[in-house]
């Protein structure tokens, strides 16, 4: 509406001052502004110029009040990322630090100490894992030798929340600064009234039986071998020694057996309310040397081998002393034997060149996994696996995601994340029962994570699809979980029970187009040369680790197709040829 013809409408067009409003405090319009002019002489219609309801969110005109309600801090948990400080440099507030909460702990309060106003302070210490400051507002984790010592406690009051976000490319947590350049926390500190502590870990009853029954048969196993050995050792040393010997040194064995029983006693009561008696009546391990040496000393004595006044220990012979310790020390045989066989056998494998230590590799693993059983290859309920495996270089990446984008039958498996379940990847970590790890460290491939996958995708598709006249669900789609792989995820997938494997193997027709591609990927980048080395090295290194994985794809037995990725759509076709015995 133009100017004159608003004036020809009102009363008087002086009563107003038409203007360009500038940008105002956040907002950025520049929209023409109407301001009514203080003039009584203008009598108006309240309806025309009444403040329109207020909407949340919207524009407030000057001198309006709009209450806002500010959120509460939340309680602290574990995992949580902080700022503190630590009083260093003579700085007024102390240096500003950036960690981890790893623990929470409640402050005792004496007996008989006077009460005070409960506002939540002085009741809850944590403890404070110290990130590194590597930069541009990046802290990460301190490396193993030195998270020791980087340990901090504080109250609960003392630190605050920062909005942390975990970038994987950096393995580190990004964290916002403030204006002096300082990390910015969301929060002045956590709520502390009505806080509890942390909330206790939900305990699976199935892995607590499963890990139970596996160390009852660890402490059966070690107790039955240093008895064996034991025994074995004995029949030696008679008939090398004699008799007597021999039944001085089974003496000592006994005793071995022994120390481990009562050795086992202490840690089958730790954490329990007989930790205490558990413990004390694990200490008698230690009088068992003595009492084998007074067994000794008391059977001489009844063959009348006491000399004059001596003592009872000293009718002892020295040999007869060695044969003893050594029967009592006869139990950590088993053991060292135990903790080195993985090492010799793999070290076995990796001595011997080519063919024969894959096939010894695979004699291994087929003994372990119990391939013997035929009848598990044709069993309806196991899993169909498609391993796409090769060579690194040869695409095979590229033609899984083809594969998985083509078709929807065919699903990756999942990968078990650090951040969100830190507790499980611990533990799984510690057990070394990830199948697989990405570079970062932060995800991990899981037997449930491949198993599960084609389960979870099947029951997707039908959720919400209607069912027949007899109110039974629509039938469950096939589903295959299709694994972008390299050999040694292929090694350990021989041995993995519940699935049924087929293996595609993805290479070049020449060592010529592996050179190529090598050269390449170190032109582009992606392969590094070390300080100490040049192009040919890495080509050469690169070279003889492929030779080796296609030995093992040649003789390993497991890779029933073959695809040259030459030409890229003739390969894809290839491969969903072969993906198609996933169903049969």
């Amino acid at each position: 509406v133009s100017v004159a013809a608003f004036a020809a409408v009102a009363p008087s067009a002086s009563a107003f001052n038409f203007g360009v409003a500038g940008p105002r405090a956040g907002g950025r319009s520049t929209l023409p502004s109407v301001q009514r002019a203080p003039s009584a002489a203008v009598s108006t219609s309240t309806a025309l110029f009444s403040d329109p309801p207020p909407r949340r969110g919207g524009y407030v005109r000057q001198g309006e009040e709009i209450t806002v309600k500010k959120r509460d801090p939340p309680y602290p948990k574990i995992g949580d990322v902080v700022r503190f400080f630590d009083v260093d440099g003579g700085k007024a507030d102390g240096e500003v630090l950036v960690g981890k909460i790893v623990l929470i702990q409640p402050i005792l309060q004496k007996e008989g100490a006077a009460s005070v106003e409960d506002d939540g302070t002085n009741k809850w210490l944590v403890e404070i894992a110290e990130l590194e400051d590597v930069g541009d507002g990046y802290y990460a984790e301190y490396p193993s030798r030195k998270r020791g010592s980087k340990r901090s406690l504080r109250k609960l009051e003392e630190v605050c929340p920062v909005s942390a976000s975990f970038v994987r490319t950096e393995d580190a947590y990004r964290v916002p600064r403030d204006k002096n350049g300082r990390p910015a926390s969301v929060y002045d500190g956590y709520k502390l009234i009505g806080y509890e502590g942390p909330a206790a870990v939900p305990i699976n009853e199935e892995v607590v039986k499963t890990d139970m029954e596996r160390y009852n048969e660890l402490k059966f196993k070690l107790i039955k071998d240093a008895a064996l050995a034991g025994l074995f050792v004995t029949v030696l040393v008679d008939l090398f020694k004699g008799l007597d010997d021999a039944l001085t040194y089974f003496a000592g064995a006994i005793g071995g057996v022994g120390y481990l029983f009562f050795l086992s006693v202490k840690t089958d009561t730790v954490g329990s309310p007989g930790a205490k008696l558990g413990n004390n009546v694990s200490n008698l391990r230690f009088v068992l040397p003595a009492l084998v040496l007074l067994g000794v000393a008391g059977r001489n004595l009844a063959l009348g081998s006491l000399p004059g006044n001596a003592g009872l220990f000293s009718t002892v012979s020295t040999e007869q002393f060695a044969c003893a310790m050594l029967g009592f020390l006869t139990y950590r045989i088993p053991l060292f034997l135990g903790q080195l066989s993985p090492v010799v056998g793999d070290s076995l494998t990796d001595m011997l060149p080519g063919s024969a230590g894959v096939a010894m590799q695979m004699a291994r693993d087929a003994k372990n996994s119990g391939e013997e059983e035929s009848n598990s290859l044709v069993d309806e309920n196991l899993t169909p696996v498609l391993l796409v495996c090769g060579p690194p270089g040869t695409g095979k990446t590229s033609l899984v995601q083809r594969l998985v984008s083509d078709d929807d039958r065919f699903v990756e498996p999942a990968w078990m994340d650090r951040v969100r379940d830190p507790a499980t990847f611990e533990r799984l970590e510690l057990r070394d029962e990830f199948l697989r790890r990405d570079p970062s460290g932060r995800y991990g491939l899981t037997k449930e994570g491949i198993l599960n996958a084609a389960e979870t995708a099947a029951t997707e598709a039908i959720r919400g699809s209607p069912t027949d006249a007899n109110g039974n669900e629509a039938a469950r789609p096939p589903r295959a979980v299709v694994i972008d792989g390299n050999v040694d995820l292929a090694r350990k997938l021989t041995a993995l029970s519940g699935a049924r494997l087929i293996g595609v193997w993805v290479g070049l027709d020449t060592m010529e187009k592996f050179e190529t591609r090598i050269r390449s990927q170190i032109e582009s980048g992606d392969v590094q040369i070390p300080p100490d080395g040049d192009a040919d090295s890495v080509v050469r290194a690169k070279v003889k680790e492929i030779v080796q994985d296609i030995e093992y794809g040649v003789v390993s037995g497991v890779f029933e197709f073959t695809v040259l990725n030459d030409d890229f759509e003739d390969s894809v076709r290839q491969l969903k040829a072969a993906a198609e015995y996933c169903f049969k």
